[in-house]
């Protein structure tokens, strides 16, 4: 059974041409370069407005027309987030195609295997990098018949295999096409159906090959219309996006661009988002827990590092911001003495980090991985409050979501829309509603196992639910008995460990027969930690194996330990020499660990941790 809204859209394409002619002078997209879709000096700017939007998109539209591209055939997009990504994708829901999203990111093994097993006739890369790797791969892509290059001139023309053209190029021939066809693109539009394929959005799995979501029109236009009703972003917001356009929780984001009219400032750069947020100065931006432990560790070390008053302040400051919290997720505001506390902390510590942000943020938005109450506690209080939510890919990202005026720390909030949840006997998280996928492409027997013919979706999550909050327990299966038949959580201890040592930047609890850890440190924090310590001339390599690090670290477990279970407690642990990376494998391009990966990776190193000990 398949429950549906009705949002009066039918496509992703027509609630886009409808936002063009609603606000066609409004600024949709900028960007941090020159958006090059058109030949030399017809755009030449770094914003788009809708309209502007609308002429680049109906260009590139035809042109895939115009290299033969029929309703319903799947074309790549192997490019990090930029304005032509969005493009790029409007542009294939516009001619009748469906999206397949490849992270740039994804070796060359599996961008072919998603590109074969997808079938797409149409490829857009992003760069010479992403062009060569899938040329190496063209014996296995006998249905790709054109590659389409964002960045880049300079092509080697002779290679053999498809045929390679530029954006600009691809743009040229729909011009032409729309010279002598002028309502091509409303008629193709006018085609496309609410059960017609939208995307395929592959999984990163850690074993095995990845796994295809079919998401149709009506699952985005349900999510857009869900969306629109929350009061988390506004019409006359500016959205700084930078999470993959690749990954459901990046489109998703767009989907709501596309009916409620906001503008985007576009940059997929992870390592410029915090130089770049004061200059953009932007009110609402959706990211990854790490993003947001980064920054609450970067002030909280800074706080520590000066000492005295400003430390003192500092902590004065948080409590008083957490009694407004406490007060907020009831409903109330503060006043009287406690007002007054509030202003002063606000203007002599949590100004500054509303700063960092550009000084405009009205809220943002977690989700992908949990996110820790301390650090959600201390966003709230410092004005700049995280709304935390929950979704996955085969329920095209957005299920639940905390909101501005109905908000519960340490929950992923409320359901959105019509959205049906139950929890089944054994605690998994089962969801119902029209944002839930139509199964997993080519895979009918994956898809027969999470999703029931009465349409219940079987997430892999365990959780409970609190006066009809979602709370977020773990994954079912990195859920631990020990065998004393309790169960441990991984991703809470992970997430309370990140808050009492801000030098870390992953950690992963193992759990044989006791708890240990393999742990990274964040490049940038370890280094003010080392000069506090005397140790500025060593490499993060070596700081890795110092005692004095170790030392550090294990005076933060045994404060972690304090917090919890006997059987939850930690007795090991690695510092490995290295921050995980998405370049290694170790972490997706949407910063979540893979856990399985990393173990197989470490195994010598965990191992050693229990050598020899049969401690319960």
């Amino acid at each position: 059974m398949t429950v549906t809204v009705d949002t009066g859209h039918r496509s992703i394409g027509q609630l886009f041409l409808a936002q063009v002619a609603k606000n066609p002078s409004g600024r949709a997209f900028a960007g941090p370069s020159p958006i090059t879709t058109a030949a030399p000096g017809t755009i030449g700017t770094t914003t788009l407005t809708w309209q502007e939007t609308a002429d680049q998109v109906s260009a590139l539209a035809a042109g895939l027309v115009e290299l033969g591209v029929q309703p319903g055939d799947r074309i790549g997009i192997a490019s990090g987030t930029r304005v032509e990504w969005i493009l790029a994708d409007l542009a294939i829901m516009c001619a009748g195609g469906a999206t397949t999203t490849i992270y740039p990111t994804t070796e060359a093994g599996d961008a072919a295997f998603i590109l074969a097993d997808s079938g797409s006739s149409i490829l857009f890369a992003e760069d010479a990098a992403q062009l060569a790797k899938f040329r190496a791969k063209a014996a296995d892509l006998p249905d790709l018949r054109a590659i389409v290059v964002f960045d880049g001139t300079d092509i080697d023309r002779e290679a053999s295999g498809p045929e390679v053209l530029t954006l600009a190029e691809l743009h040229e021939r729909g011009s032409e096409r729309l010279a002598g066809e002028p309502s091509l693109i409303e008629q193709r539009v006018a085609g496309i159906g609410p059960d017609d394929l939208a995307t395929l959005i592959y999984t990163s799995g850690t074993t095995g090959r990845p796994k295809g979501v079919r998401l149709v029109h009506a699952n985005w236009i349900w999510e857009s219309n869900a969306q629109a009703k929350l009061g988390i972003i506004e019409d006359n917001d500016l959205q700084y996006l930078w999470l993959p356009m690749a990954h459901s929780f990046g489109k998703v984001l767009l989907c709501a661009q596309l009916t409620l009219g906001f503008e985007s400032y576009v940059d997929g750069r992870v390592d410029k988002i915090i130089e770049t947020l004061p200059v953009v100065k932007p009110t609402t931006m959706a990211g990854v827990p790490r993003i947001y432990e980064k920054v609450y560790n970067r002030v909280r070390t800074m706080a520590q590092d000066k000492g005295g008053a400003t430390w003192k302040i500092f902590n004065w400051a948080l409590g008083v911001g957490r009694e407004v919290v406490a007060l907020r997720e009831q409903g109330k505001e503060p006043s009287g003495l406690l007002a007054v506390k509030y202003a002063v902390a606000t203007k002599l510590v949590f100004s500054k980090l509303q700063e960092r942000f550009g000084g405009r943020m009205r809220g943002m938005i977690s989700g992908a991985a949990p996110l820790s109450r301390e650090v959600a506690e201390f966003f709230h209080a410092a004005g700049v409050p995280i709304y935390e939510g929950y979704g996955l890919t085969e329920t095209t990202a957005g299920a639940f979501v905390n909101l501005p005026e109905k908000f519960k720390l340490g929950t992923v909030g409320l359901p959105l829309g019509d959205l049906e949840v139950k929890i089944a006997e054994d605690g998994e998280i089962l969801l119902r509603g029209g944002n839930v996928m139509r199964g997993y492409h080519h895979l009918p027997e994956e898809t027969e196992k999470v999703l029931s013919d009465d349409g219940w979706f079987h997430t892999g999550d365990i959780g409970e639910l609190d006066d009809g909050f979602l709370r977020i327990t773990d994954r079912k299966k990195d859920l631990v008995k020990t065998s004393g038949g309790k169960y441990i959580a991984p991703s809470y201890i992970e997430g309370l460990f990140k808050t009492i040592v801000p030098q870390v930047s992953q950690v992963i609890v193992h759990t044989r027969n006791y708890c240990t850890m393999l742990i990274t440190v964040d490049p940038d924090e370890i280094k003010t930690w080392a000069q506090g310590a005397g140790l500025e001339s060593l490499s993060v390599p070596e700081l890795a194996g110092h005692p004095q690090l170790r030392a550090h670290v294990q005076a933060g477990i045994d404060q972690l330990n304090g917090q919890l279970n006997r059987w939850e407690t930690i007795k090991g642990f690695v510092i490995l020499p290295h921050d995980l990376s998405v370049d290694n494998g170790e972490i997706t391009p949407s910063l979540k660990v893979r856990r399985k990966f990393v173990e197989e990776k470490y195994s010598k190193e965990l191992d050693a941790l229990y050598a020899g000990s049969s401690a319960d």
